[in-house]
């Protein structure tokens, strides 16, 4: 079982709901979609967990979590720029939410 959330109540909203709109695109979505949410997703689940277990955590510090973490893997050419650039367009909608 994993220990409770440290971060603030905003902050772990703030990721239960860009988790859901994730989701939603891998059951709603189409396979372009699919392949960009589940990728963005990776980095997410990492990042957030992280972040979920900081007191002083902001949805601020997550988006800049997960740009570094994207990238970093962007620079080590793990997707074709134009994938790259919908990963980041996606990110920059659900961070916006």
């Amino acid at each position: 079982m994993l220990p409770p959330a440290a971060a603030p109540e905003s902050v772990v909203k703030a990721i239960a709901n860009i988790e859901a709109s994730l989701d939603d695109v891998v059951n709603h979505g189409s396979d372009d979609e699919l392949f960009i949410a589940s990728y963005l997703q990776g980095h997410f689940a990492v990042e957030a967990r992280q972040l979920e277990m900081q007191e002083g955590a902001t949805v601020a510090m997550l988006n800049d979590k997960m740009l570094e973490s994207l990238n970093s893997a962007f620079a080590n050419n793990e997707l074709e720029n134009e994938d790259a650039k919908q990963v980041k367009a996606l990110w920059a909608r659900l961070v916006a939410m």
